[in-house]
Order: structure tokens, then C-alpha cells, then sequence
């Protein structure tokens, strides 16, 4: 496989001054001169907790709860 040099030649590229400087205004060579909009992506944002990791935390603070309550009226009575 033969490699093929991806640069230039600056000897042959129009646009270039003396030395491979760009006059003002003149596009760069290999350059676009609009900006190339990317490949879509989904919009990933984040929806908030879910519905099942809600209910078991919710569910654990009551059963902590209630266990703290039984454990005052135990030492009450």
C-alpha cells in the first residue's frame, strides 16, 4: 500500500503566498467555509428519579419511622 501524503503541495495550491501564508479573506485550503453541522443526537436530558427507586426509598424512611416509634412507645409503656 502506497501512502498519499493528506497535505497539499504548497507549490501547486492556489490561494497560498510565498512561504504557505493565507492573504486575508482567501479560504484556507482543506477548509470549509461554513461550519458543518454534526451528526443529530436525542436529547438526553434526564427525566428525574424514576417511579420504582422513589416508592422503595419512601418506603424505607416509613418503615424506619415506624420502627423508631415502636421503639419510643416500647420504652414509654
Amino acid at each position: 500500500m502506497s501512502y498519499v501524503n493528506p497535505d497539499p503541495d504548497p507549490e501547486r495550491t492556489t490561494g497560498l503566498e510565498p512561504g504557505g501564508g493565507v492573504p486575508p479573506g482567501e479560504t484556507p485550503p482543506a477548509e470549509s467555509s461554513m461550519p458543518e453541522a454534526g451528526p443529530h443526537e436525542p436529547d438526553m436530558r434526564s427525566r428525574g428519579w424514576a417511579v420504582t427507586p422513589l416508592t422503595l426509598i419512601l418506603l424505607l424512611v416509613v418503615l424506619f419511622a415506624v420502627g423508631f416509634l415502636a421503639y419510643a412507645l416500647a420504652l414509654i409503656f
